[in-house]
């Protein structure tokens, strides 16, 4: 897997390191307390300096921990409050401290009263920002170590089940996109400031975080993940969450404007002239039927999606692609309009995503959806910077997730990632971003994966 280039595109577009999950409410309403990092690092728990447990791999935490890659970057999410970037950033907002401002800890930290004697704010985002408050009356922490016990009984107690896609999914979104909970959205406000721009894939997300063996006792236990599945869910997810949020009457305007978050940063964010022989910058999208110079939403999961139905659920496809163009439409017809499409196109993205989570994903399938991804009906819609980010990590994740399959010999795929990495080169760097070389990097690489079939 083409790891390092994942990782420093990841670090580039999606501030790794710098944001996660809370989950307060659920802890002070359920009862539970999150009892902190602390609770988990015995030798005989996940505090091992070597990664030789029976069943686990026990070395978990310092797995998080880990300073030199992404899979440390939860650990370090609180301390990047005290550098000079947030700092400047809290103070561009007038929040104070950083490193104490709620609008910041609800991602940076496990921001929540629900403590325990061993619980640390300072720990960043720790194990049950991921996995659920553990302590508690009825709490899931003694019952993982007992002997005997199951994981769906820990579910049953209130571990997050993230094995399931969409649970998975909903728990990343919330600071990885955002959340209707205190310090869980990064408004434009906040990005104007100087805080990166936030985007999301769950595959690419889980995979930078592994720290866990997927061996015959995981998959007895939780199932064996399938790749194309995650990445499916994670994307109908993803478009669930942002249009929920769009259509929030709090979040989804500010003063007199919309949120200029859900729009895509690139229709406006262009070089201006006065030149009389100047051309515009912006290349037509067939898919958003809006007037010139109105913002566009961001639509790189409705791509992506779009993508998949065709391949996955054909009979909701063209319902999805028509909602999606009523919403694009709505836009240049008021709020109300809007939020009324975005419910029914939100709608649409739920369906695909209940098709998606009950779909095996065969080794057909995956093709298809990489070529579909690189044809003609989708390649044109690849106009705008965030979109074709997306469209090279699907590309990626599925050429992966066919190698780790068994469908896919490693040295075959070694040999397509010359143009994946080309495509990723493309979109880099965002005030660089050539739409026609991406879409001729990402054709290569699709022709040559279609050869593989």
């Amino acid at each position: 897997m083409a790891l390092a280039a994942l990782a420093a595109l990841a670090g580039i577009l999606f501030g790794i390191g710098e944001t996660n999950n809370a989950t307060a409410a659920a802890a002070q309403s359920s009862g539970r307390t999150h009892v902190g990092v602390a609770s988990c690092g015995g030798t005989t728990c996940h505090g091992r300096q070597e990664a030789d447990g029976e069943i686990v791999r026990q070395d978990e935490i310092l797995q998080w921990q880990e300073p030199s890659t992404a899979a440390g970057s939860h650990s370090r999410a609180y301390a990047v409050l005290t550098s000079a970037r947030s700092q400047n950033i809290a103070r561009e907002l007038g929040i104070g401290d950083a490193s104490s401002a709620e609008m910041c800890l609800g991602c940076h930290a496990t921001y929540t009263s629900a403590r325990g004697p061993r619980f640390q704010l300072t720990d960043g985002v720790g194990c049950e920002s991921c996995h659920g408050p553990a302590g508690g009356e009825g709490g899931w922490l003694a019952s993982h170590y007992a002997v005997g016990n199951s994981h769906a009984a820990n579910v049953s107690r209130g571990l997050t089940p993230l094995d399931n896609p969409r649970a998975r999914a909903s728990v990343c979104l919330d600071c990885h996109f955002g959340s209707t909970d205190a310090g869980q959205f990064v408004n434009h406000r906040i990005m104007a400031a100087g805080h990166p721009r936030i985007v999301f894939e769950l595959d690419l997300f889980s995979t930078l975080q592994q720290h866990w063996d997927e061996d015959d006792d995981y998959r007895q236990r939780k199932g064996a993940t399938n790749h194309v599945q995650l990445w499916a869910v994670g994307q109908a997810t993803a478009l669930e969450r942002s249009l929920t949020l769009f259509a929030s009457p709090r979040l989804g305007v500010e003063g007199m404007f919309p949120e200029f978050y859900f729009f895509d940063c690139h229709t406006c964010h262009r070089r201006i002239y006065d030149d009389p022989n100047a051309r515009p910058t912006g290349t037509a999208n067939p898919s958003r039927p809006i007037p010139n110079g109105y913002p566009s939403y961001q639509d790189e999961n409705m791509i992506m999606l779009s993508a998949a139905a065709r391949v996955l659920a054909p009979g909701a496809a063209g319902e999805f692609d028509r909602n999606s163009r009523a919403f694009h439409s709505a836009m240049a017809q008021g709020r109300s309009a809007s939020v009324q499409a975005a419910g029914r196109l939100r709608q649409s993205a739920a369906n695909l995503a209940s098709v998606f989570a009950n779909a095996a994903f065969t080794r057909e399938q995956t093709f298809a959806i990489v070529d579909t991804i690189a044809s003609e009906a989708i390649r044109s819609r690849f106009t705008d910077y965030e979109g074709s980010v997306q469209a090279v990590m699907a590309t990626d994740t599925l050429l992966n997730a066919m190698v780790s399959q068994g469908t896919v010999s490693e040295g075959a795929a070694e040999a397509i990632r010359t143009d994946i990495n080309a495509a990723y080169a493309a979109v880099r760097e965002p005030n660089a971003y050539r739409p026609a070389e991406f879409r001729a990097a990402l054709g290569r690489a699709a022709s040559a994966i279609r050869r593989l079939r």
